[in-house]
């Protein structure tokens, strides 16, 4: 009688459970969501995930905002490092240039080696140029070249490991040069050059606009010529073996759930496409397109072969 009791019970406590309501899972999001930038606000990776952490807002409903997480001339990428140590739910998204998952693994980061990122998509191309100012006595690479076989020219740059910087001076190698000397800053703006800390730095368009008409742009770092800047021919044109692009995008840890990343990419995709992000790109000599996360992965693998051959160049 008791064994029979204990069985009665038994399944009645089985049966009140499996007939008790299951709690909801919330739906993504939820609370607040940062889109984390390593770089400091105003250039044209920082404008435009604003706007799509705007329209994220708008869409979903919750705050969200951008984190500029500057990395001190190249690494150690703390705003990626932020990235990669939080939780895999989509709440802390990273705004990436392309060193991040190119460089970051081989520079000796242990939160990002291996990579831990996968991306949701790329949304930009910098239109990113080699300068210097309008006094200077050389006007295209060539004359750099020659110039610099006999007098001291220092270079600016946003860290010795990061693409642009790698370029540069391959570039320089390919022409027979080297600079005597350079250094890595998170902004390189008109001060910059102006106050004669360097003769020669690369940056994007954006942060030299003001000062465009009182400086030569040199070549462009871009896969074609910079509508804005016509003339100057790009770093693949002068040798083609350093043919390479510098780009942002959105990425996330890689345990993040699917359904996740497509909340993200609905409102990335679109506010990339919209009518203000597009004249942003006029404006400034950017392309700005959405590229989904396989034609991502796709680039970021050919970039790798890209820079290994440029890193053999500088060895």
């Amino acid at each position: 009688m008791k064994t029979f009791t204990k069985t009665i019970l038994a399944t009645s406590t089985a049966l009140a459970f499996l007939a008790a309501p299951i709690a909801a899972v919330a739906e993504y999001p939820e609370k607040p969501v940062s889109f984390v930038v390593p770089w400091p606000p105003g250039d044209l990776e920082d404008v435009l995930t604003r706007m799509i952490a705007e329209d994220f807002q708008t869409k979903y409903g919750v705050p969200a905002a951008v984190v500029n997480k500057p990395g001190g001339g190249g690494g150690p990428f703390p705003g990626a490092v932020e990235v990669a140590l939080a939780p895999a739910d989509g709440y802390t998204v990273g705004s990436f240039i392309i060193a991040v998952p190119v460089v970051g693994p081989d520079i000796g980061i242990p939160e990002l080696s291996p990579n831990p990122f996968e991306p949701l998509g790329t949304f930009l191309t910098y239109p990113f140029v080699i300068v210097t100012g309008k006094d200077a006595p050389y006007d295209d690479i060539d004359g750099l070249a020659t110039y610099a076989k006999e007098n001291d020219v220092v270079l600016g740059h946003f860290g010795a490991p990061l693409v642009p910087t790698k370029v540069t001076m391959a570039l320089a190698a390919s022409k027979g040069f080297s600079y005597a000397s350079d250094a890595a800053f998170d902004a390189l703006d008109c001060n910059t050059l102006a106050s004669g800390d360097v003769d020669v730095m690369n940056t994007t368009l954006q942060q030299v606009m003001p000062c465009l008409d009182d400086l030569k742009v040199l070549a462009a770092v871009t896969d074609e010529r910079i509508s804005i800047v016509p003339d100057a021919p790009t770093v693949g044109e002068l040798d083609p073996k350093l043919a390479i692009s510098l780009w942002n995008g959105l990425f996330v840890h890689k345990d993040t759930p699917q359904d996740v990343r497509d909340a993200l990419v609905a409102v990335a995709k679109e506010t990339v496409m919209s009518d203000r992000a597009q004249q942003l790109a006029a404006d400034t000599g950017a392309l700005v397109y959405w590229e989904d996360a396989d034609q991502s992965q796709a680039r970021i693998g050919r970039d790798i072969d890209t820079l290994a051959g440029i890193n053999a160049t500088l060895e």
